[in-house]
């Protein structure tokens, strides 16, 4: 009897394993419910975000050279300034250099003058020719242009506004010596103001002049949209880039020298795959997609390309008109059942 009540547990144990056993056979695979959108074929378009700072327009500026070499005695308007036409930016005197040239001009042009003097009296006493006072006369007339090209006097000189705007480019300071044409300063008008921006040379050959671009103040608060006005693809030698243009429009609140942002859209040279954004996906830098073929979802590996706000391009792992998952793509497995839901465009 005892042994008989000791196989009773293990024949509801054996009953129970068979069980379990059925429900495993029945289990079904999941299900994730996703979001689809097309491969097409399309020009894709390059947002390009480029640098640069506000300048004075063509015609706008006008520079402020030393004459001589001199040293700077004061700054009256720093830059930022607005000044009038012909108000005092600075004040100069002569360096050292420029002032024994001053000295040695003096007093050539004092001995020739006299040498004249002394050749026309000789004339009239009959004891010079009147080749001899010309040629004394031309001698004083070359040593007074001597002192006067010096474009400086003992008293130094005095640098005033050529034309009204904002003081800019004094980089210079008191007490420092300025070679002799050496540009001390520029006045730029208001509100005649252009964007300059550096741009790679090969990227420049993309841009043409009346395509928009969206210009923005670093500094906070100004926006706009305005027409590339110009490029120039001549690289400059320090930055290696290019430049692009375009007229800051009036009002922007910026003034030269300001650092400025603009965003160029680049449209594609040659049509490719697109996909919507959404449906691509990254595994350490590795991108991929998930592709829906008779509702099972296959992962891809892919090589993207340029983008817009929305769609990117694909280089290589797709072919047009597969169906890439847009929306649920993170919880999916290489070979899970999907099913779709309206489907993105």
């Amino acid at each position: 009897m005892n042994r008989l009540l000791a196989f009773v547990p293990l024949m509801l144990l054996a009953g129970c394993g068979a069980g379990s056993s059925e429900d495993a056979g029945d289990k079904v695979d999941p299900v994730a419910r996703v979001r689809t959108g097309s491969v097409t074929i399309g020009a894709s378009a390059e947002q390009m975000i480029v640098y640069g700072a506000a300048e004075a327009g063509p015609g706008g500026e006008r520079t402020m050279i030393a004459p001589a070499e001199a040293i700077i005695d004061n700054i009256v308007a720093p830059n930022g300034t607005a000044v009038r036409a012909g108000e005092v930016v600075a004040t100069l005197k002569p360096s050292r250099t420029t002032a024994t040239d001053l000295a040695k001009a003096s007093a050539d042009a004092a001995s020739a003058m006299a040498a004249y003097a002394r050749a026309q009296r000789l004339r009239g006493d009959g004891l010079a020719s009147d080749a001899d006072v010309e040629t004394a006369r031309a001698a004083a007339a070359t040593a007074r242009a001597t002192a006067a090209n010096l474009g400086i006097g003992r008293g130094g000189v005095v640098l005033r506004a050529p034309i009204a705007g904002v003081v800019q480019g004094l980089s210079a300071k008191s007490g420092d010596q300025i070679a002799a044409g050496a540009t001390i300063a520029s006045v730029a008008v208001k509100g005649n103001l252009r964007a300059r921006f550096g741009i790679d040379p090969a990227i420049a050959q993309r841009v043409r002049a009346g395509q928009v671009l969206e210009l923005d103040a670093i500094s906070g608060g100004s926006r706009a949209t305005v027409p590339v006005s110009g490029i120039d693809t001549q690289v400059d030698p320090t930055t290696r880039l290019a430049s692009l243009y375009a007229r800051v429009p009036q009002g922007f609140g910026v003034g030269p020298g300001e650092a400025l942002r603009g965003s160029l859209s680049l449209t594609a040279q040659a049509p490719g795959l697109m996909i919507p954004y959404a449906a691509l996906l990254d595994d350490g830098g590795r991108s991929y997609v998930f592709v829906v073929k008779a509702g099972v979802a296959h992962e891809r590996d892919v090589s993207p390309g340029s983008s817009t706000s929305d769609r990117i391009q694909i280089l290589k792992g797709l072919n047009a008109g597969d169906k890439v998952v847009t929306e649920g793509g993170t919880a999916l497995e290489d070979g899970m059942k999907v099913t779709e839901q309206d489907s993105a465009k």
